[in-house]
């Protein structure tokens, strides 16, 4: 049954309530009581295609599909040597400390760039999360991966001030 059946029957239990006799109730195609039902419904079809609805409680996971970090600095201990320097005649070179230029200490790290599908450097494995309302500290706290999840963290209403001017 729809909204239209609903009010339908409704409209014949009144009349039986009132103390019509079943076989006097007329809810054929083109009766009183269907059009008043056809439009009883279709105003309230109407009245709630122009409300504005809220969102007041909505707990989700984020799926983040770039993660680009630019190149970082990094730190190199003072005790750290070289041996890609060739000595002379191309005998073996000892380890050699060089001095280093460029950036802080002369190392800079590689520029950090993952994504959903495989970046550069990786594919991303990263989650999180976004709220309205009250914030669930941890994504540990909610879950929507269920029917039951999402009647429970997710909430719309419709508040009266807003449709004030509708009533």
């Amino acid at each position: 049954m729809g909204l239209k059946d609903d009010l339908i029957e409704a409209k014949a239990q009144s009349a039986l309530a009132a103390g019509a006799n079943h076989n006097d109730i007329d809810t054929s195609a083109g009766s009183a009581i269907e059009v008043e039902s056809e439009l009883i419904k279709e105003a309230i079809v109407d009245f709630l295609t122009k409300c504005e609805f809220r969102i007041t409680q909505l707990n989700a996971n984020v799926v983040l599909e770039d993660f680009n970090i630019p190149s970082q600095q990094a730190d190199i201990l003072p005790t750290v040597v070289s041996t890609d320097i060739p000595y002379p005649g191309g005998a073996p070179s000892p380890p050699v400390n060089v001095p280093l230029t460029g950036g802080r200490n002369g190392v800079i790290t590689k520029t950090i760039d993952v994504n959903k599908a495989g970046g550069t450097t990786g594919i991303l494995d990263s989650t999180g999360y976004v709220y309205i309302g009250g914030d669930p500290d941890s994504q540990d706290g909610f879950d929507v991966n269920t029917l039951d999840g999402i009647r429970d963290f997710t909430r719309v209403e419709l508040f009266r001030e807003d449709i004030e001017d509708l009533l």
